[in-house]
C-alpha cells in the first residue's frame, strides 16, 4: 500500500472510531459491519478517494481546522461529512462525493 494511501486510511479509521464507529450497513446486500472495516475496503477497492485529496479539495474552498471526518453511505454512494472550523470561529459541515470529490453541500452552524 502506498504511503500515502496508507496514511489515509488511517486518518479515515481513526475518525470513524472517534466518532462513535457502530455496525453500519456495508453492502447492498444485508450485511453489517463496523464503519472502519467497510471504509477501509472502499478505499482497498478504489470505490473512495483517500482522505488526503478529499481535505485538500475542501480546505482550498473551506479553509480552517478539520476536527471531524465521517465515510458513510448515502443515497447509494458513499459521502464524506467533514466538520471544519473556520477563521471566524464558526462550525461548518462539508459533504463531499467520496468517489468524485465533488462537493455536495455545506452547512454552517
Amino acid at each position: 500500500m502506498r504511503p500515502t494511501v496508507h496514511r489515509s486510511f488511517l486518518a479515515v479509521l481513526l475518525a470513524l472510531l472517534l466518532a462513535g464507529g457502530g455496525p453500519a450497513r456495508a453492502d447492498d446486500d444485508g450485511g453489517h459491519e463496523k464503519d472502519h472495516e467497510a471504509a477501509r475496503r472502499a478505499l482497498e477497492q478504489g470505490r473512495v478517494l483517500p482522505l488526503a485529496e478529499i481535505r485538500a479539495r475542501v480546505a482550498r474552498r473551506f479553509p480552517g481546522e478539520m476536527i471531524a471526518v465521517e465515510l458513510e453511505r448515502s443515497g447509494g454512494r458513499y459521502v464524506y461529512e467533514l466538520k471544519v472550523i473556520g477563521a471566524d470561529g464558526r462550525l461548518r459541515e462539508v459533504y463531499v462525493d467520496a468517489t468524485t470529490g465533488e462537493i455536495l453541500r455545506s452547512e454552517a452552524d
